[in-house]
């Protein structure tokens, strides 16, 4: 099948290529327009324009989305946290297998024997208990903003029915379902921002580890970006498996800035920054700290540009049977942390090959959804206060909507008093204070420092509250 495979490929490439030029070409008369009602914003081919591009509003004022990771690792779904690495990612179930001496090799050769090979787990990721209605809602009940889906993981298997992944996609095979379009659509119905994953490499392609892996890019990688923005139309699109080459090798570049002037989502689409080995932390929409990089976060120090703390609910993204889950007050503080900083939290969940969201983390998702609902406000749509953090606490974080208020959100229950080292009070007349989910005023008081002092009600008269507390300051505060 293969020379069929490789003339349908490259039909498809001529295919996008055609029209990629066709748009270029219709905008080509707008470069020598002199006299125009409005701006029109044409970014070109390279990073200094790519990155002036700002990042839309509807991310930076989302402030929590979802990731998802789902493929035939969901199949396995085994990773050793504890033998292999404190970061042992279930989805990378295939390499890990082939590593001898692992625990993944061990596990793999024991439960399914030696000669079994991953691909053959493809007949068992069904999904036969898949239902994106129930799916949509529990991320619409956890207060995140929207979710971002695998489309393609390393393994090169597509959840769309790629033309380029012939006979290695969902619908070709088990579960023989569109699942990029089943869920968009559950998703987008529950009123939710959508996007999708997709890795820029594949482990095993014959074209990618055949001796010309630029003829991989050409043919498979960018023809299918193109797909997935012009038939699935993302919110947002994130690149990964960057780092065997720069963003030259990649051609990601020219595809931006297409992306960015005439594709159908080309004034919404958020993108992260793995568009090539060059990039992280330096190019893109949204900078990106995944697990063990939080301490350095924000990149550079840099609270003005958009980033995401991003991570799963245990210590991998794809599911693993043997994770060990950190709880929702850990999720929780994380949020409280990262949006005070500038960030933003992109939390990752691992359905099961079946089809279902494990209960655990169903549970994680729904307790930060009933925290959002009491203190939402002090999330969605703050930016920056002038500290993000108490100097003297180091538990309270601050967040803030200009001229309408400033949150103290303190991720530990503060005692009966509450001294905020950074809000300056000169007139406490002027100042009001309320907690969230408790409906009487607070008594207030400042100290010699002019900080503001709170009076903190008992913990057993704010029961409706957990993992944190939030206190909203109106007035002249500086």
């Amino acid at each position: 099948h293969y020379p069929l495979r490789r003339q349908r490929q490259m039909c498809i490439r001529d295919r996008y290529q055609r029209r990629v030029r066709g748009t270029m070409k219709a905008l080509t008369p707008l470069l020598f327009l002199v006299v125009l009602p409005t701006i029109i914003s044409i970014y070109t081919p390279d990073w200094p324009s790519l990155d002036s591009r700002p990042n839309p509003d509807w991310w930076n004022e989302a402030k929590f989305t979802l990731f998802m990771h789902w493929g035939i690792y969901s199949v396995p779904s085994y990773c050793s946290p504890v033998t292999d690495s404190l970061l042992c990612y279930a989805e990378w179930y295939w390499i890990y297998s082939l590593k001898n001496g692992s625990a993944v090799q061990k596990f793999h050769n024991d439960t399914y024997g030696p000669n079994f090979k991953y691909q053959s787990f493809v007949n068992n990721f069904k999904a036969e208990l898949f239902d994106p209605e129930e799916w949509a809602s529990i991320f619409k009940s956890s207060g995140a903003k929207g979710l971002v889906m695998t489309s393609k993981h390393h393994e090169g298997y597509t959840l769309w029915p790629s033309n380029l992944s012939w006979n290695w996609n969902s619908v070709d095979n088990p579960p023989h379902r569109n699942l990029v379009a089943d869920l968009s659509t559950a998703v987008r119905n529950a009123g939710l921002r959508m996007g999708y994953y997709y890795s820029l490499y594949e482990w095993f392609h014959p074209l990618y580890i055949g001796g010309n892996p630029k003829q991989y890019v050409e043919e498979i990688m960018i023809p299918q970006l193109y797909d997935l923005v012009l038939t699935y139309k993302p919110d947002v699109l994130y690149v990964d498996g960057e780092w065997d080459h720069d963003s030259d090798f990649w051609e990601t570049k020219p595809f931006l800035a297409w992306l960015f002037n005439e594709s159908p989502v080309k004034d919404v689409v958020a993108i992260n920054d793995r568009w090539g080995n060059d990039c992280r932390g330096k190019h893109g929409g949204y900078f990106v700290c995944e697990y063990s990089a939080f301490k350095g976060c924000p990149p550079n120090g840099d609270m003005t540009h958009p980033w995401t703390a991003h991570r799963g609910m245990g210590q991998s993204f794809g599911y693993n049977r043997i994770d060990v889950y950190n709880n929702v007050s850990f999720f929780i503080h994380l949020l409280v942390d990262s949006v005070s900083h500038g960030g933003h939290l992109q939390l990752n969940v691992g359905p099961t090959a079946d089809g279902r969201i494990p209960e655990v983390q169903k549970q994680i998702l729904l307790s930060i959804g009933e925290w959002l609902q009491v203190n939402g406000e002090a999330i969605y749509s703050t930016t920056v206060w002038r500290v993000p953090q108490d100097t003297q606490t180091n538990t309270t974080f601050y967040t803030q909507k200009k001229g309408i208020a400033v949150y103290a959100i303190s991720i530990g229950w503060p005692g009966d008093v509450l001294v905020l080292s950074g809000v300056s009070v000169s007139n406490i007349e002027k100042v009001s204070v309320t907690m969230l989910g408790y409906q009487q005023p607070l008594s207030l008081f400042t100290n010699a420092q002019h900080q503001l002092g709170i009076y903190v009600p008992k913990l057993t008269e704010v029961l409706s509250c957990k993992h944190a507390w939030v206190f909203k300051i109106t007035g002249d505060v500086s």
